[in-house]
């Protein structure tokens, strides 16, 4: 009788603290080998953490882990990557002055031997196309934005000889063909023999690809390895956020954020969005919040220029933007912030031309931005809470006012209780915070009581459900105290939920403008170009 394979990977304890607070806590379980594995739960639920000891990124407090019956040492890479483990960070870590081409020959252990530039771009730009990343090799990884950046290091890690692949978040950052063709290639590695961890937190994704679910909940596991057959999204949600939180949510948040996984990318399906309450003025009462018109810019590395693109957003409303990335959306946030040159047309705050303002001047006039990435735009990760939420009130204030930094923490420690931030100190640095509670210290600070334009891109990228369920929440409330919110995201699902009305941008331009029930098919189409 044949004995059966070790599993891929066991663990066994597994247990991790930081101070007072439990990572993971004797977290201990059997992945079966050539599977593809995903782990759920909230931010700070332990998924990453737990990512990271498989690594060798983290030395345990206690417990033991095995590759394929080798049990490895805590706290070696080396060893970790000998075993065959490599693991995706959600952050992205190749060296920022290397080529594309140079970054994924590097991360894949490229020989040492005679090589021209020309074949190594050759060979690297045939992978990034399998995987729908529309990147030009030559390119050096500092002068990509940061969706891409982190496009680059999936590549890498899908050529490096992988036994167990760690992949930490690797859809937040892709359009949605490319996330089917990473499901594929990732279906192609499974049936290699590969074995696969996914940590995700849409439930539709986690549905479509994953042969187990395990749930982590305050660093213990919940649930799981079950197979996802025996499994309903609904059932997940709860495991993932608990019965009081989901008992919490608004029944359209749920709805949206735990059960659409059937049905999906279906041609042809609609979304009926719930009326607000109060329900907003109709469309053509509302007042212009913001205005642009016939606005042009030059191209930079942000994406492509924008090309003569007119719209408006009304206060009291919620317009979408969709489209693939890369096609202008960091463009327009720069040149509605002021930080992009407007070569042609006019940006009005209000009733105000602020086409040749400054931010400071467009933020005195209610201007607020969510940015794309709150690591790197939107928080300084080594500064205090409250300096961080202290910036946006600083900047509206007079060079030789007096500051007094103890009022201002006490400032911010009201509002971030009041926006439910978990926290310990307003000095204790912004990287110590999960992703949603760093992201709720943005919103403290950019939805204020003087706010005329929310502009939130990609609000919710890399948050569970609670934490998606609250911004969503926040960008309702804003609208309906009267604020224009401009919500830019990669998530069909999300601005068919939230938004008024839905724009389509593609190359730097608005090319479709949709309204409820939205169809998702004419949707896609009109982002790829397709539309009649």
């Amino acid at each position: 009788m044949t004995a059966s394979p070790p599993p891929a990977l066991r663990c066994r304890g597994i247990s991790v603290a930081y101070g007072e607070v439990k990572a993971l806590a004797e977290v201990g379980l059997d992945l079966e080998p050539g599977r593809i594995h995903a782990f759920v739960g909230q931010n700070g639920a332990g998924k990453t953490t737990f990512a990271r000891v498989a690594a060798g990124l983290v030395r345990p407090d206690a417990g033991a882990l095995s590759i394929h019956g080798r049990e490895l040492r805590f706290g070696r890479v080396a060893e970790a990557r000998a075993a065959g483990v490599e693991l995706v960070h959600q952050n992205f870590a190749l060296p920022p002055s290397f080529t594309v081409a140079e970054a994924i020959e590097f991360g894949a252990g490229g020989g040492i031997g005679p090589f021209t530039r020309r074949r190594l771009h050759r060979r690297w730009r045939a992978h990034l196309r399998a995987l729908d990343l529309d990147i030009d090799p030559r390119c050096r990884i500092r002068d990509l934005p940061i969706e891409r950046q982190q496009g680059v290091e999936i590549a890498r890690a899908l050529v490096a000889d992988a036994k167990v692949l760690i992949l930490d978040e690797p859809t937040a950052v892709l359009p949605p063909p490319g996330i089917e063709s990473l499901f594929r290639r990732l279906r192609g590695l499974k049936a290699r023999g590969v074995t696969v961890i996914l940590i995700l937190h849409k439930l539709r994704e986690v549905f479509s690809v994953a042969d187990t679910i395990s749930v982590l909940r305050g660093g213990r596991l919940v649930a799981g390895p079950i197979r996802r057959e025996r499994l309903e999204p609904t059932a997940v949600g709860e495991m993932i956020i608990g019965p009081a939180d989901a008992g919490a949510l608004r029944q359209a948040d749920r709805e949206a954020l735990v059960g659409t996984v059937a049905g999906a990318a279906a041609p042809g399906r609609t979304f009926d969005v719930p009326p607000p309450s109060p329900p907003p003025p109709a469309r053509g009462s509302r007042e212009s919040a913001l205005r642009l018109t016939g606005v042009q810019t030059a191209g930079d590395a942000a994406g492509p220029p924008l090309d003569a693109l007119s719209f408006r957003v009304g206060t009291g409303e919620i317009v979408g933007v969709a489209g693939v990335e890369g096609n202008g959306q960091r463009t327009l946030v720069r040149a509605i912030a002021g930080l992009a040159e407007v070569t042609g047309g006019e940006v009005r705050l209000g009733g105000t031309a602020v086409t040749a303002s400054g931010l400071a001047r467009r933020r005195s006039l209610g201007l607020r931005i969510i940015p794309f990435d709150r690591n790197v735009e939107g928080l300084s990760l080594t500064s205090g809470l409250w300096e961080n939420w202290s910036a946006g009130t600083l900047l509206r204030r007079h060079l030789l006012a007096p500051i007094s930094p103890s009022r201002l923490r006490d400032r911010c420690a009201r509002a971030l209780d009041a926006w439910d931030v978990h926290f310990a100190t307003p000095s204790q640095p912004a990287g110590s915070l999960s992703g949603g509670n760093a992201q709720k210290v943005i919103l403290a600070r950019e939805i204020d009581d003087e706010a005329l334009v929310v502009v939130a891109a990609q609000p919710t990228r890399g948050l569970d459900i609670r934490a998606t369920a609250f911004v969503w929440q926040a960008l309702r409330s804003a609208r309906e105290r009267g604020c224009g919110v401009l919500l830019i995201s990669s998530d069909l699902d999300e601005l068919f939920d939230v938004a008024d009305r839905v724009l389509v941008m593609l190359s730097g331009r608005i090319v479709a403008e949709h309204v409820p029930p939205y169809d998702l098919a004419a949707v896609g189409r009109a982002m790829t170009g397709l539309a009649a």
